[in-house]
């Protein structure tokens, strides 16, 4: 591929078919540029020397224990932009301020192992053991005041490791207050640990120079077709349909000229309060996890046109067996979807 091919005059069948390493992309001459920029302006504000090494990679991460910070390729081209909007809903960082704050988060992680700060002692007590095994989900107490709130997710309570980095994030942000934005927060204490860091390690070089740039663009050899069609199974809970199949089963789809039916968000909303309470009663779930499923479920019954044409008592059986189902999935694998 011509590399000043203009990605703006494909259309979106003829992107796909490209090879991710062959698309012409580049962080210097890009609204990027300037976003790594501001992060390096803001870590010289403060005194800190290091200034992580940032690339295109298939997503935003940075690698274990590599002192550097990938940067979703998409983010590179407006073409692409709007191609990953259409093909996931949203393109994650795709404007300044989201971006700075997830180039923030991530520039925690490089400092943590650019200094091998997750090695001592009170780092450990402070946020816990480094060594915790990630895992792909997580589950997160949503009042809970002894996490900051950067991103969204409450990504903080993820693990250790993104607990560091969402303070560090926290602590760089200019122009916010943090002392008085967490008074009377638990989490106020790892921030002054931050603090207390940051002032430590001003001025020192890193004791990891360098890292190792894993799902650099050059080495993505799939193309974008192949590329978006796994992303969208692994994130298949985050779209509208994810719920659809099963829905049409217990309902049925309204057909005009059909005698008026009772919809299957009426009777929902109607019995929400007791599915609620008994889902969460033999579940041991959170009200607030089921509640957000079960507005998730009315509101896409609603779209669909979904009507009851059984008895509502046995619309009702259905709907709390299927929110059942969804939950104790949930509950012992973080996913409400039984097939991943």
């Amino acid at each position: 591929m011509n590399a000043h091919h203009d990605l703006s005059q494909l259309s979106d069948e003829e992107l796909l078919q490209i090879r991710i390493c062959s698309l012409p992309l580049k962080i210097e001459g890009t609204w990027l540029e300037d976003c790594v920029s501001e992060l390096y302006r803001e870590l010289a504000m403060r005194d800190i020397q290091f200034r992580p090494l940032c690339y295109l990679a298939d997503e935003w991460l940075t690698p274990d224990h590599e002192p550097v910070i990938g940067i979703p390729f998409f983010l590179a081209d407006p073409a692409l932009i709007r191609l990953e909007k259409k093909m996931m809903l949203e393109a994650e960082g795709s404007n300044r301020e989201w971006c700075m704050k997830l180039l923030r988060h991530e520039a925690g992680h490089a400092i943590n192992y650019a200094y091998r700060l997750y090695r001592r002692a009170k780092w450990s007590r402070v946020f816990g053991p480094f060594s915790r095994e990630y895992t792909d989900t997580y589950r997160f107490r949503p009042y809970s005041r002894s996490f900051v709130r950067h991103l969204e997710n409450y990504y903080a309570q993820n693990h250790p490791d993104d607990d560091f980095a969402e303070t560090f994030a926290v602590w760089l942000t200019p122009h916010l207050d943090w002392r008085k934005q967490y008074a009377g927060w638990n989490a106020l204490k790892k921030l002054e640990y931050v603090d207390e860091l940051m002032n430590e390690i001003k001025d020192k070089s890193p004791m990891v120079k360098r890292g190792k740039r894993y799902w650099h663009l050059a080495s993505l050899k799939k193309t974008l077709k192949t590329y978006y069609r796994q992303k969208r199974w692994d994130y298949s809970e985050d779209f509208p349909d994810f719920h659809d199949s099963n829905l049409i089963k217990m309902f049925s789809l309204s057909v005009q000229g059909e005698k008026e039916l009772l919809s299957a968000t009426d009777v929902i909303q109607r019995y929400r309060r007791a599915i609620l309470n008994n889902v969460s009663m033999w579940t041991g779930e959170k009200k607030y996890v089921i509640g957000d499923l079960l507005k998730k479920i009315a509101l896409r019954c609603r779209e669909l046109g979904l009507v009851v044409t059984d008895s509502e008592s046995s619309a009702v059986l259905k709907i709390s067996t299927y929110i059942t189902a969804l939950t104790m999935n949930y509950l012992y694998t973080g996913q409400f979807s039984s097939e991943k």
